[in-house]
């Protein structure tokens, strides 16, 4: 299985969350989000120049910044079918 970081998704790729490594502040908001380890997160849009990431986790679309992409460890999951 291979791991990366979130913010190396490309749009319309999934992913499953693997581990998230961020201060007790942004763990908890990312929880409250929905980015718990075992999720499934899809990458529906980047923004231009390194902007924020759109994501989709179950029925939740969130955007987020890169930096904070950068901190959740994820597995590609084959195909872009969804769950």
């Amino acid at each position: 299985m291979h791991t990366m970081s979130l913010d190396h998704l490309k749009p319309g790729e999934y992913s499953t969350i693997r581990a998230i490594n961020a201060e007790d502040g942004l763990q908890q908001r990312l929880n409250a989000l929905g980015f718990r380890v075992g999720k499934r997160v899809e990458l529906v849009r980047r923004g231009r120049f390194h902007g924020p990431l759109h994501l989709r986790i179950g029925a939740t679309e969130v955007m987020m910044r890169s930096t904070e992409a950068h901190r959740i460890q994820v597995s590609q999951d084959a195909g872009i079918a969804h769950a």
